[in-house]
């Protein structure tokens, strides 16, 4: 190529880049919808959602009016009548104690209620194997990013006082065992590393796969474990053991319970805090509370509402397209679209009862159930998606709701804060301690604390899901309709308990596996 050929070509491009330059100055003239600054976009295009309008107008008008009777609080408020089932006193295993065939040590993932139902479950393969059990391994959750320890969470000392005369638990491995740790199974295939204990695995399973190892090793580390022991077809001395573990041996550490009487004193006793009411409303409150014969009594509502509940869902809460695309997007990224719930419509899944209570939904619930804006509400939650704008119609509908941040002061959440596990546990305690307990939507939290109430025969509503998918997809329904069948609908899932059916979980349906028959007065018990 000759000089003036070279030098026509660079004069071009120096002429087409220039252009190319003039426009790009230009286009914030032409569309300067485009450059507008961020924060200032459009929110149903660049923010993750739109704070959400009431979907239920219609019916939430009419309950933000409502009255209750005296006669219907006092059905609301009165105890569970005593049922033919009642804790059993022998927990305790008649065997003998045992030579131990060696350490077990289990790697337990998720929140804190998916770890309590995995430590009962590795005390009990403990005792399957004759093994000695090492206190479990607590790992950090993904999306909590708790760090706390089996320590910082549970009572060691008394749990392994409990479980002294069943199975050997030990805080550490001997130091022959050192190199045992989970950056030892992390970072290579290791021998004495059980990866591959089915979910729900039978005993004959760990007795045929686990112990050789422990005769081989003198060690056998299960990871992961969370859900690896069946519930079915298990010795009754396993299934008594499972049971002691989680309702006698599994108690907080001292602060924790310490901090849990406090807020349920203060819920009991103390008047209320009403958010932005001026003094002269919060005196009127107060006097009309003194002369409430149902003061001193409260509600839990556990609401888990995160991000996680929310996308893996697939449900639509009314935070428009933005907030669908957003969810859309995390459920790709997390669970790179291997979404069961996915693949049907909205309808579909809140016809089938799929779809969790949004804060809205659950208060309309309660408010039809008969709870009127006098109710003391204590909400048990870590995280909700949307944050207080979610949250705003359940507190119009509950003014005296209250939670960890109203009730407890700085200095006494000091050592919980940003500790996911410790949070729950607190809400646990207080869950524990209520007069009534609902929750929105299934999970671990719920079925937990459902089975431990269960035992102790304490007042649990379980929302009838399909049925209320079903009422808030008709919007023609009247606030008299919707009362009447929420009414109707709940009449039997007030505590009432239910004998657990195969393949169900022993923590969530303690009867008959840890609980014994009234009529048997050497075995059950009075609380």
């Amino acid at each position: 190529m000759g000089m003036r050929q070279q030098h026509s070509v660079s004069h071009n491009q120096i002429h087409r880049g220039a252009m190319a330059a003039s426009l790009v100055l230009l286009l914030p003239c032409l569309f300067p919808s485009l450059f507008t600054p961020l924060s200032h976009a459009s929110p149903s295009v660049l923010s993750e959602w739109n704070a959400p309008r009431p979907r239920h107008t219609r019916l939430l008008k009419s309950a933000l009016q409502r009255q209750t009777s005296d006669e219907q609080k006092s059905d609301l408020w009165m105890p569970l009548q005593p049922q033919q089932w009642k804790p059993c006193v022998r927990y305790t295993s008649s065997a003998p104690p045992y030579q131990s065939q060696g350490y077990i040590q289990v790697f337990l993932d998720g929140g804190l209620n998916q770890q309590r139902m995995g430590i009962c479950d590795a005390v009990a393969v403990a005792k399957l194997l004759n093994a000695t059990l090492v206190l479990p391994y607590l790992e950090v959750n993904p999306v909590w990013q708790d760090s706390s320890t089996f320590m910082d969470i549970f009572d060691v000392d008394h749990f392994i006082n409990v479980m002294k005369d069943d199975v050997s638990i030990i805080k550490e491995l001997p130091s022959d065992y050192f190199w045992s740790t989970r950056e030892y199974y992390a970072s290579a295939i290791r021998a004495t590393r059980v990866k591959s204990a089915p979910v729900h695995a039978s005993a004959k399973w760990y007795l045929e796969n686990v112990r050789p190892l422990l005769e081989s090793y003198g060690i056998a580390a299960i990871a992961p474990f969370s859900h690896r022991l069946a519930f079915d077809n298990m010795p009754p001395e396993i299934q008594r053991l499972r049971c002691k573990v989680n309702f006698q041996a599994l108690i907080f550490v001292p602060h924790i319970r310490t901090l849990g009487e406090a807020l349920v004193s203060r819920l009991r006793h103390s008047p209320p805090r009403t958010n932005g009411a001026d003094t002269a409303t919060e005196i009127k409150q107060v006097s009309e509370l003194k002369g409430n014969k149902f003061t001193g009594k409260f509600v839990v509502l556990h609401l888990r509402f995160d991000k996680d509940m929310a996308a893996h869902s697939a449900c639509d809460f009314g935070g428009g397209k933005a907030e669908k695309l957003a969810l859309a997007k995390y459920r790709q990224t997390i669970w790179q679209g291997r979404v069961l719930n996915s693949q049907f419509t909205d309808e579909e899944l809140r016809n089938q009862g799929r779809c969790p209570l949004t804060p809205e939904e659950i208060g309309l619930l309660l408010a039809a159930s008969g709870f009127d804006n006098s109710t003391r509400l204590y909400l048990a939650s870590h995280k909700v998606y949307g944050g207080e704008a979610r949250i705003s119609t359940l507190r119009k509908l509950f003014p005296l709701m209250e939670d960890k941040k109203s009730l407890a002061s700085s200095d006494e959440r000091a050592h919980i804060n940003g500790k996911a596990s410790l949070l729950a546990a607190l809400d646990y305690y207080v869950s524990m301690h209520s007069d009534v307990f609902i929750s929105a939507s299934p999970g671990n939290m719920h079925n937990a604390v459902v089975g431990h109430r269960t035992l102790k025969n304490k007042k649990t509503i379980r929302p009838n899901m399909a049925l209320l998918g079903q009422l808030f997809l008709n919007k023609s329904l009247t606030w008299p309709e919707f009362q009447e069948a929420v009414v109707n609908g709940h009449k039997n899932r007030h505590g009432q308990l239910r004998l657990r059916k195969p393949q169900q979980s022993i923590y969530t349906y303690p009867a008959p596996d840890c609980m014994c028959s009234a009529l048997d007065s050497a075995t059950a018990i009075d609380k």
